[in-house]
């Protein structure tokens, strides 16, 4: 007969329910067409002094190649030149802004029908353009031949409206990407932070556990310790009873020493159950023998502290006080294939019905329940806590856990020894 309870691997919603964003879910999250379409209406108001820096910076690329390449080829560089040079690159500049609410309109439109528009508006608005530029330099300079080069003047305007256009939507779709990019990183960060204090959170409750799990192992050993003080005071055994004292306070001072979340060498957690031992020695006298068989490489392996004293409180309780005869508790632990493992046993009660108590103590057990419980919370899936009925009569025990050795200074220590 056996139970054997294996580590099961709690899912991270178990304990957070955190949603972890990945970078390909933040996007439709966060730029919604709704939130698209906010930005793009507003998309001089976001982009702030650089939307202006580039359309002036056009306009302005735009009245110095005019002036290189026709006012100084063509004509003196005299002032109506000039000023026409000027007034023309601010029309095309009121005229680009009508066209930007227009191409905002067609934002969302099927890419041929938003594509002819646009070559519509460009040819339109150089129309309009031509014809005001026209105009203009006749009514600024005197001449008046002009019109018969208007395809020249035309082609000119397509040309700049067409670059303007390219250049607006280039733009746009580069801001649109940036403005992007920046909300899934604060949104990124932000899940990451949330992560963060929800893992806080986490190893708050974690160690919390851990503490309540121990907490609710020393009330009933250090009430049966404190009952046979007392039965040793009005024997008047004053002398064992203060032996029993001070390893009882030895024992405390150790319990108090060792964070419940903590781990410590298996030399250290036996020193400190030998303690227990002796407490209990005193209780049963020649009825309790101990058996203990450690490696020299357990010895130094790390073990959580006082995990073993439940499972031989356990063997005090349903073995050698139950046994007239009192009866043996071993102690064995090894190393295999990069495991610690350790076996507790005893003798039994002496009673074969009472290999009953082994299904019972998985279910009912407090000092069982919370061992395993500890050892879930500290290695989730990678442990295993079995308890078996010996064939000679009693209960064994065994704890794997990951093997983690101790430093080379305990090492030397432990050699020494």
């Amino acid at each position: 007969m056996e139970k054997k309870i294996r580590g099961t691997s709690p899912t991270l919603k178990d304990y957070t329910n955190l949603e972890i964003i990945s970078s390909n879910h933040l996007v439709p999250a966060l730029m919604t067409n709704k939130a698209i379409h906010k930005l793009l209406y507003n998309f001089h108001e976001e982009a702030g002094y650089l939307f202006w820096i580039w359309q002036a910076g056009y306009w302005l690329f735009f009245c110095v190649v005019n002036f290189i390449t026709l006012t100084l080829w063509y004509s003196d560089p005299s002032w109506p030149y000039i000023v026409h040079t000027l007034v023309q690159a601010v029309a095309g500049l009121m005229l680009s802004l009508c066209l930007y609410p227009a191409y905002i309109k067609l934002w969302y439109e099927k890419p041929v029908y938003r594509i002819s528009a646009v070559l519509f508006l460009v040819v339109l608005v150089s129309l309009i353009w031509t014809l005001f530029r026209m105009d203009t330099f006749i009514r600024f300079t005197g001449e008046t031949h002009i019109w018969e080069d208007f395809g020249g003047w035309y082609h000119a305007s397509i040309f700049i409206f067409l670059c303007w256009a390219c250049m607006f939507h280039g733009t746009l779709y580069y801001f649109l990407l940036e403005k992007e990019h920046h909300e899934m990183l604060k949104a990124e960060a932000e899940a990451r932070e949330e992560q963060v204090k929800r893992m806080q959170a986490q190893t708050v409750a974690r160690d919390a556990q851990i503490k309540m799990l121990r907490y609710q192992l020393n009330p009933h050993f250090l009430c049966n310790t404190l009952n046979a003080i007392n039965s040793l005071v009005e024997a008047g055994v004053s002398e064992t009873a203060q032996d029993m004292t001070v390893k009882l306070s030895r024992f405390l001072r150790y319990s108090l020493d060792n964070n419940p979340d903590t781990k410590v060498l298996l030399e250290k957690e036996v020193s400190a159950l030998n303690l227990y031992l002796d407490i209990e020695k005193t209780r049963f006298a020649e009825r309790l023998q101990i058996d203990s068989d450690i490696s020299e490489e357990a010895r130094v392996g790390h073990i959580p502290s006082l995990i073993l004293q439940p499972v031989i409180e356990n063997s005090m309780k349903y073995a050698i006080s139950k046994n007239e005869e009192g009866g043996v508790i071993g102690i064995k632990a090894r190393v295999e294939n990069g495991q610690l493992v350790v076996e507790l046993w005893d003798t039994g009660s002496g009673d074969p019905a009472d290999l009953a108590h082994i299904d019972s103590l998985s279910r009912d057990g407090v000092g069982i329940r919370n061992t395993e419980q500890r050892l879930r919370t500290l290695y989730e899936d990678n442990f295993e806590f079995k308890l078996s009925a010996r064939k000679g009569g009693g209960l064994q025990t065994t704890i794997r856990i990951p093997y983690q050795p101790g430093d080379q200074a305990a090492l030397r220590k432990i050699g020494q020894h």
